[in-house]
């Protein structure tokens, strides 16, 4: 039987523009759901320093046999890219996401994209029949600026020629000191954290305020969307974590109420 989240305080970190739908389902479920983004995105513009690398690249998109799409983010700014430079879209190309959000993501702009049912990450895909013989082709991953390399150093191995179009770059929001302290004081019943980095966005914005320590943060009960966040939070430091079946909406809500 599910538990009454009734007046639990559960801390929301996901980015501003990705957080109004799990802070209604918080709230229909009687918690108090507290706004506290630990990641924001800001997309590559005219002014950026990649900016006229990934105009060529969107512009090459014909030479790649395959398109990733890491998240909903690189979807969402990706397919705005690609519509300014291709009317239809290219063929040949496999489009493929990771994770059933990014997927659905792309269908709202017409795109069929394969995901993989075995899981939400890279490590998913990899396992899929799509990318196992892609020796000698070209691989195109949209994604934000940095993050993890795991599915490239992959697709290298297997003999694929592999860029990345990065499309937007993520930053620590500008919290100042009593933004910080409402929002963790007093400490919240629940942190619900979507990946490692907004974990240590988390326990920098603690050890920069005085009147917090992150020894008392990690008291907190974390609720992860993966088993690598889990991993990344114990040795952080934290010890009650639940993992979620993956990282939608509705998966953290049903972890927060085992």
């Amino acid at each position: 039987m599910a538990k009454s989240l009734e007046q639990l305080r559960v801390l929301v970190t996901r980015p501003e523009h990705q957080a109004e739908n799990l802070i209604q389902l918080l709230q229909a479920e009687g918690a108090e759901p507290v706004p506290f983004p630990l990641l924001q995105i800001e997309p590559i513009t005219e002014t950026s320093s990649g900016f006229h690398i990934l105009k060529q690249q969107i512009m090459d998109l014909d030479l790649f046999q395959h398109l990733i799409f890491v998240s909903p983010n690189a979807a969402n700014f990706g397919c705005d890219w690609i519509d300014q430079y291709w009317p239809q879209l290219p063929v040949g190309i496999q489009w493929l996401a990771i994770g059933k959000k990014t997927a659905e993501t792309l269908s709202n702009f017409g795109i069929d994209a394969y995901h993989s049912s075995l899981g939400y990450d890279s490590e998913a895909l990899l396992e899929s029949p799509a990318l196992q013989n892609i020796a000698g082709e070209k691989v195109l991953i949209m994604r934000g600026e940095g993050g993890r390399e795991k599915l490239a150093e992959e697709l290298r191995a297997r003999g694929a020629e592999v860029s990345y179009a990065e499309l937007y770059r993520r930053s620590c929001p500008d919290h100042n000191n009593n933004d910080i302290l409402q929002a963790l004081q007093p400490s919240p019943d629940y942190i619900m954290i979507s990946s490692g980095e907004g974990l240590n966005n988390l326990l920098n914005l603690a050890k920069q305020t005085i009147q917090l320590s992150a020894d008392s943060l990690r008291q907190c009960h974390l609720v992860v969307p993966s088993e690598r966040i889990n991993k990344e939070a114990r040795q952080a430091g934290f010890n009650k974590i639940t993992t979620a079946s993956g990282p939608d909406d509705q998966a953290m809500l049903k972890a927060l109420m085992l």
